[in-house]
């Protein structure tokens, strides 16, 4: 019988490559965008593809007519025309769980550099401005005690707010589902949006960017903030309106943001984001330990092999996808 074969991209050490080659042909590319041609001429061939950071779209998936599986080395998949993927009967992947406890660590570290304004103050130091006493005008926020608004209580969320009750603060919650266990167990407390933007002093955003997500907080709802909140975002880039949150942080609106991620990455060195010493900015690094980042490639690996062999793999996003897939005869 011949070898499925599997385009890989990206993200990808050699013991994963050699998982993978133990049961399909893998043509792996560390560059795919000075391999264009290359890359396409496999994906015409390719029964699988994974990588991270990848792009997907309905032009690219007429091209790979063989294509059953796509295994994502990521938790986000806004990426991925997920439609149009089940339409066609191609598995899509994702790795949801193993980034869980790093990307709230990221998160909490997000809340602590604000409140206290790690970076401003650390760099005063480095650039031999720290010539007296620290004064009032260079205090911080307290961050235990206060109270955090989560924006979503999926896996991180819910890790972000176990991090939160340790500082003995106190956690609201909008989510489109309420959490009665978790509200018995913790004494966290659910809010609609608008509510939680009036009464937290830290709100943090968890949401996956949908259509509904998009460009959920912005100008306004800064305006709804109280003037002493941070605003903190690990989600995607685009659930933020950025130039309304430019303009509520130069008009004083809110205390400050951390920010690891932004409406275009890399982000613009011309963004006023980064020349505001109230916010915090960091270059999209919530899963980035070596640890978490091994492990979410094994995962996506796993996910592939049980796709690619006829199982139903662990962390499918596209359940519907599953009986088209089987009604298909197998290429």
């Amino acid at each position: 019988m011949e070898r499925k074969r599997i385009v890989a991209l990206r993200r990808l050490k050699e013991p994963q490559l050699q998982r993978l080659r133990e049961q399909f042909d893998v043509e792996y590319f560390e560059e795919p965008e000075q391999h264009a041609e290359a890359v396409a001429a496999a994906l015409r061939q390719a029964h699988g593809l994974i990588g991270g950071k990848l792009v997907v779209t309905p032009a690219m998936l007429d091209e790979a007519p063989r294509l059953e599986a796509i295994a994502t080395i990521s938790v986000g998949y806004d990426n991925f025309p997920v439609a149009e993927l089940s339409r066609r009967g191609i598995l899509l992947t994702n790795t949801p769980d193993v980034l869980t406890e790093t990307t709230a660590d990221t998160a909490f570290m997000l809340v602590m550099a604000s409140a206290r304004r790690l970076v401003e103050l650390a760099n005063m130091v480095r650039e031999g401005r720290w010539t007296q006493h620290v004064g009032e005008p260079h205090f911080g926020s307290n961050v235990h005690g206060k109270t955090l608004g989560l924006v979503g209580l999926g896996r991180i969320g819910r890790a972000i707010a176990r991090r939160a009750l340790g500082f003995n603060m106190r956690v609201l919650y909008s989510n489109a589902s309420p959490k009665p266990e978790l509200e018995a167990e913790w004494g966290i407390e659910r809010r609609s949006f608008e509510q939680l933007l009036g009464e937290s002093d830290f709100v943090c955003l968890t949401v996956p960017l949908t259509a509904e997500t998009e460009h959920l907080l912005g100008y306004e709802q800064c305006r709804a903030m109280k003037r002493s909140a941070f605003l903190v975002n690990i989600a995607r880039g685009k659930v933020v309106d950025e130039a309304g949150l430019i303009r509520a942080l130069e008009e004083g609106l809110i205390a400050g943001a951390g920010l690891d991620v932004f409406e275009q990455e890399p982000v613009s060195p011309d963004s006023p984001l980064l020349r505001m010493d109230n916010v915090v900015t960091l270059p999209h690094i919530g899963s980035a330990t070596h640890e978490t980042r091994e492990a979410m490639a094994y995962c996506a690996v796993e996910n592939l092999c049980q796709a690619l062999q006829g199982e139903r793999p662990r962390d499918l996003v596209n359940p519907e996808a599953w009986p088209i897939r089987h009604s298909q005869p197998q290429s």
